[in-house]
């Protein structure tokens, strides 16, 4: 069937249309395409300049931080050294305070309180004695004859703690023994007995009779006695010992001790002996140097 001319070109109008809105659709999807790209480069843009400037700024609050936190440790570390001497100067002033309130005659209740926490309870199965720690690290002296004919020993801290001991080493003709316990602890230091002086003021804290951390107070009488060794090195005082208080501290008013009960006469009173402080400072260190090849005091 033959087509008639109005219907071809019908058909040719609506092939044009056609075409015509092919071509539009594409430019419109082009001209979109573009624009969303370019939308697309420029929300990239932001995004990567956000990014850079939130980056920066976190670099800026780390350095922040960090400085802050050096500030901080050095204000921590300046109280705590400036806290140490505030400690350290009060501590002076205690010992200080108790130092005079003994030299004046008043009492010795500041020294006592202090040194009592280095002297120890001997404890064997043959006797029993008083000995002091003389460094950190748990060295004990005491006597000789404490331990002397002892198979099993036991060392009381002023805690009331009970510590296995073993011997170091000995000096049997000036009456000393070198013991160690395990632990760290306060020591008492030794003062120089050349300087000690007749009349002055000391204590002396043992166990006598089982009275466990007992103290006596009184007076050097002499220096220089000489014992049963032939050795003038000892301090004669009137501070009361007793059985027990062998092998503890005699303490002058400074906390400073100046030398070891040792014995007294038959059954006289104030007639007590302790070996001289320089004495027992010679001998220990002999005995450390022997065994452990080192000095202790």
């Amino acid at each position: 069937m033959e087509v008639k001319k109005h219907h071809k070109i019908i058909l040719s109008v609506f092939s044009i249309v056609i075409i015509v809105f092919m071509i539009i659709t594409g430019i419109l999807l082009s001209i979109i395409l573009v624009k969303m790209d370019s939308n697309y480069n420029s929300l990239n843009n932001k995004i990567i300049g956000l990014e850079l400037d939130v980056h920066s700024k976190i670099n800026t609050l780390t350095g922040s931080i960090i400085e802050t936190q050096n500030l901080v440790s050095n204000i921590n570390e300046s109280f705590k050294e400036e806290l140490g001497d505030f400690k350290t100067e009060i501590g002076g002033v205690k010992n200080e305070f108790a130092e005079l309130k003994a030299s004046a005659g008043e009492d010795f209740s500041g020294i006592v309180e202090s040194a009592v926490k280095s002297v120890v309870t001997i404890k064997t199965d043959v006797s029993q004695g008083t000995g002091f720690i003389i460094s950190e690290e748990g060295y004990i002296i005491t006597n000789y004859h404490i331990i002397e004919d002892a198979t099993q020993a036991g060392i009381f801290t002023y805690d009331k703690e009970m510590h296995q001991t073993y011997r170091i080493g000995i000096n049997s003709n000036l009456d000393l023994a070198l013991l160690k316990i395990g632990g760290t602890y306060d020591n008492l230091e030794f003062g120089d007995s050349n300087d000690v002086q007749t009349g002055e003021k000391v204590i002396a804290i043992g166990n006598p009779l089982g009275l466990e951390f007992s103290v006596s107070e009184g007076i050097v009488s002499a220096i220089h006695r000489e014992g049963e060794n032939n050795l003038k090195a000892y301090i004669q005082t009137d501070a009361a010992l007793n059985p027990g208080n062998s092998g503890g501290p005699l303490i002058n008013k400074q906390g400073k001790v100046i030398g070891i009960n040792n014995f007294k006469i038959g059954e006289g009173e104030s007639l007590g002996f302790a070996l001289e402080s320089n004495y027992i400072k010679e001998a220990i260190n002999k005995i450390a140097m022997d065994e452990l090849n080192k000095t202790l005091v």
